[in-house]
């Protein structure tokens, strides 16, 4: 078999990233060079690409921004661009994502020829499928039956989102009808599952369920097929994650990604980043315990700015305080954050959806209840009193009523987790829904009457998409350069995706 050239650090799996052109990917040691046919050694650092890039400078700070979990600070500029809609085409992470994470995942399977190594071929193939997900729900059309083939193909055509949705669909079931309780890895090259092969077969049934889900809003769903799936099949119940404790976070390189952006010498977060109001009120007017969880409170007690409003010198609350100078809540990134592929509560959360579009209450709520549950013990909180007293508690109504609930605790699950997810969420449910608000055209009303449980406009932003949130960011410049097939660039970020067609904004 064929011998590849490969870096490897199988520990050190964490980027750094010290400036704007950064872009986080699997660092590996340029001290250690060595050939290998064997794909165990490239599994870690194919995983730590992707949890790297799902969390990574785009994804997670846009996605950050996006989700109105934080807005830009009042004394910095670094994502002024994000909080004002500029057109951006999250160009670090579709690079990470192409070059890092499915090059390795697909140079793991051109080694997996053997039946010794059938575990790492379907650990890769289901990667990959995942991968590929996350770059079409992003982008859309996108180079796929041509990609990965730069020594023979350099211009790859871009293939319709929607065909690969069917094409990986289709790769999804041959990988659940493979047997593969006779595979085996060495647990300590997997750092999501440890090898078990039972726990990655439950990943790749959630995968199908959610690339089935994602196409809820369009005219070939059918629900009654998507609870035909679920009642044949088991779903993961551990999250698909690189846990905390693979981190170093007093070594530079070996800290989760955010901790590496603010650690690593840039203090990102504490210098540009702050709570926004349209998280902070819902779950402070609510009772969230989570919300101490994922942000530190100033003396006064938590506040947050409203989004895109960086440049107010006004004072909004009329507390004798203009807006730049107000103590605001700063969010929370500890060391030994885990690093999420997939969530438990977000596939008890599409259980809990299917259940509930086919009026079947009682699984709905147990799922849903589930899903909480289990994002309360990701923040260690284990008082659920907002499930059984407070505003989280499942109330029957109608299956608008039960998306919606989902959709918001969605939400408030994901923040400091999946950010990218909970982008893509929002567009296919519209949840938190969208208010008309013009905050700059009255701040004291805007601050006494503000829409809690709705995202708000960028003030700055407002212009620049007409009053519409950000649907999906545009292609990055250096692809479309590079390849002539390319379909020329979007007009601005209103552009949707296929799947993206419930009315709202």
């Amino acid at each position: 078999m064929k011998k590849y050239i490969y870096k490897i650090a199988l520990f050190a799996l964490v980027t750094t990233a010290w400036n704007c052109d950064s872009y986080l990917d699997v660092n590996h040691d340029p001290d250690v060079l060595e050939e290998t046919d064997s794909p165990e050694i490239i599994l870690p650092s194919a995983q730590a690409s992707l949890g790297n890039n799902l969390m990574g400078w785009d994804f997670g700070f846009a996605g950050g921004f996006w989700n109105e979990y934080w807005t830009q600070t009042y004394t910095a500029s670094q994502f002024k661009t994000l909080c004002e809609y500029e057109e951006t085409g999250f160009s670090n992470q579709y690079t990470g994502l192409t070059a890092g994470t499915l090059s390795d995942l697909d140079m793991i399977k051109k080694l997996s020829g053997s039946a010794d190594n059938q575990g790492y071929y379907y650990i890769a193939e289901a990667l990959s499928i995942y991968t590929w997900q996350v770059m079409t729900d992003i982008w859309g059309d996108i180079p796929y039956s041509e990609a990965l083939q730069g020594n023979t193909i350099k211009s790859p055509v871009f293939d319709p989102a929607e065909s690969i949705y069917a094409d990986l669909i289709n790769r999804v079931d041959d990988l659940l009808a493979i047997d593969n309780s006779t595979f085996s890895i060495r647990s300590q090259y997997d750092f999501i599952y440890e090898g078990d092969m039972d726990a990655w077969k439950k990943f790749v049934a959630s995968l199908k369920l959610k690339l089935m889900l994602r196409q809820s809003e369009t005219t070939g769903y059918n629900n009654g097929q998507v609870l035909a799936f679920v009642n044949s099949n088991s779903f993961l119940t551990s999250s698909a994650k690189i846990a905390g404790s693979y981190w170093d976070d007093s070594a530079e390189g070996k800290r989760h990604p955010m901790r590496e952006y603010e650690a690593g010498g840039a203090s990102y977060l504490s210098t540009n980043v702050i709570g926004c109001k349209t998280f902070v009120d819902y779950l402070n007017v609510n009772s969230d315990p989570r919300l101490d969880a994922l942000f530190t409170a100033p003396s006064s007690g938590h506040q947050g700015a409203f989004f895109g409003d960086f440049d107010s010198k006004a004072d909004s609350n009329s507390n004798g305080t203009t807006d730049d100078q107000e103590d605001y809540s700063e969010p929370i990134f500890k060391g030994d954050m885990d690093l999420m592929i997939m969530s438990d509560w977000e596939v008890y959360f599409y259980l809990a959806e299917v259940y509930t579009r086919a009026s079947d209450m009682t699984n709905a709520k147990a799922y849903y209840d589930m899903a909480v549950e289990a994002s309360l013990a990701q923040n260690d909180i284990t008082d659920n009193s907002i499930l059984t007293s407070g505003y989280a508690t499942w109330t029957n109504g109608s299956i608008e009523d039960g998306i919606k609930m989902i959709a918001m605790q969605k939400w408030v699950a994901n923040a400091n987790y999946q950010h990218i997810e909970s982008f893509l969420e929002r567009n296919r449910t519209k949840y938190p829904s969208v208010s008309e608000m013009d905050i700059k055209a009255d701040r004291q009303n805007a601050f006494l009457n503000f829409p809690v449980g709705q995202l708000t406009i960028s003030v700055n932003g407002r212009d620049k998409t007409n009053g519409f949130l950000p649907a999906a960011p545009v292609y990055p410049s250096n692809v479309l350069n590079s390849n002539v097939n390319s379909p020329g660039q979007k007009v601005n970020l209103l552009e949707k995706i296929w799947w993206n067609k419930k009315a709202g904004k």
